[in-house]
């Protein structure tokens, strides 16, 4: 009882102490950052979202607050600091980035921004997003591998003529990103497929992947491992253009400059130009564009193409007879997508994964196929287009398990794309 008495009569203390710290806390942030605005974020959808994607546009920030430094801010919800990250290279979202953790249905979250006028803070939060570029230097090429030397990592490259398939020159043959769900990548070279490796942790993973060759990732490691067989087909989401009945992939290039546009806490995304794409008569100069955010399995691809007029610009997913097709060509409320689920992966016999291709009901021209891809024809405006698209492996943290779990996910995530949140300043 004395015991039980002593414990209650801390209690009263230990609030104290806690709202003295907030306090301070509160006290210390002003000091440090003595400028302040907010903004209100919307969630409009009628049902609650999670790892929620905001963006305040650089030119906003701006006309709100002349003077705004975004090397010394935080983001406040309440007394709760938010991780962000300021996008200084990144051409789609310049400006504050941020992932709310959720938002109830039709709720709205006012955050306040803090900022000081100069100098720089020091804050770094859990890295939820990677991207990253990796090449060997100190070697030489020999009838197109490379021989010797030691991989490091580089913002951007310009392809060597000499890389091919399996060159042994960029570490798993080209750049990968990720977040704390699920990692991608491409093949820079003639194949340009995107790839996935699946996570069985939530911290990032690919710096440690292909250190050892190209051998290693195809088998479980304590990391994940590589778990879709792209070959010939368009893998996940690979850019296309549908010709005489096939997908062709990004195959016949002049050259390929891949940028590694950020490399951030909550959001990471790579930019690679392909010059002189050599394709149905036409010679195609295609700017590609990938980003991820914290707590998403979705890659965004922005994609413009000039010197021609190609009558679809086309995606799609790899054939696989252990998973079942499933299409829904979307309306004004969600989404369209394409996309399978069933035992494709690569694990052994196979665990369950889901993939999927999301687009703009209205940039659909229609479903199609060949020998190797499930396919997606979708009308560029002015040479552009835009799709998301996706991968779940069962054996993630929280993975997706069964096919009715993956469909209702697939249509939360179009309803979701269809409603973005809304900002005002």
């Amino acid at each position: 009882m004395i015991a039980r008495l002593k414990k209650w009569m801390l209690l009263p203390l230990l609030l104290v102490a806690t709202l003295v710290t907030g306090n301070m806390y509160a006290q210390s942030l002003q000091k440090e950052f003595p400028k302040s605005l907010t903004v209100t974020v919307s969630n409009p959808l009628n049902q609650p979202r999670q790892d929620v994607l905001v963006v305040l546009p650089e030119a906003a920030i701006q006309k709100a607050a002349a003077n705004f430094n975004p090397k010394a801010f935080v983001v406040l919800d309440g007394k709760k600091e938010i991780p962000s990250q300021y996008n200084l290279k990144d051409a789609v979202y310049p400006g504050v980035v941020l992932v709310l953790d959720q938002m109830g249905a039709k709720a709205s979250r006012k955050l306040t921004i803090r900022y000081n006028e100069t100098g720089e803070n020091k804050r770094t939060y859990t890295k939820r997003t990677q991207a990253e570029l990796s090449h060997k230097v100190g070697g030489a090429f020999k009838d197109r591998k490379y021989s010797g030397g030691t991989f490091q990592n580089v913002d951007s490259l310009r392809v060597p003529d000499e890389v091919t398939d399996h060159s042994y020159y960029i570490r798993y043959e080209g750049p990968g990103w990720e977040s704390d769900k699920v990692g991608y990548r491409f093949y820079l070279d003639w194949r340009n497929g995107t790839d996935v490796f699946g996570k069985t942790t939530k911290d990032m993973a690919l710096h440690r992947a292909g250190l050892d060759g190209y051998d290693s990732y195809h088998e479980l490691q304590d990391w994940g491992m590589d778990v879709l067989k792209v070959g010939k087909s368009l893998g996940v989401g690979t850019l296309a253009l549908f010709d005489k009945g096939s997908a062709n992939r990004v195959a016949e290039t002049d050259s390929m400059i891949s940028v590694i546009a950020e490399n951030g806490e909550v959001y990471s995304a790579i930019r690679t130009n392909y010059y002189g794409w050599k394709i149905a008569g036409m010679d195609l100069d295609v700017n590609s564009h990938l980003g991820i955010h914290a707590g998403s399995r979705l890659t965004r691809h922005l994609v413009n193409v000039t010197g021609g007029q190609p009558q679809n610009l086309s995606t799609g997913l790899i054939k696989d007879k252990r998973a079942k097709l499933h299409t829904q060509k979307g309306s004004a409320q969600e989404w369209g997508y394409i996309a399978t689920f069933g035992k494709q992966s690569l694990n052994g016999e196979g665990d369950n994964l889901g993939i999927a291709v999301l687009f703009r009901p209205q940039d659909l021209q229609e479903f199609s196929e060949d020998e190797h891809s499930h396919v997606v024809k979708l009308k560029p405006t002015a040479g552009k287009v835009e799709y998301f698209y996706l991968a779940a492996w069962e054996l993630e943290p929280e993975g997706i398990k069964t096919e009715e779990a993956f469909l209702n996910y697939l249509k939360k995530s179009a309803q979701e794309l269809a409603n973005p949140v809304q900002v005002k300043f």
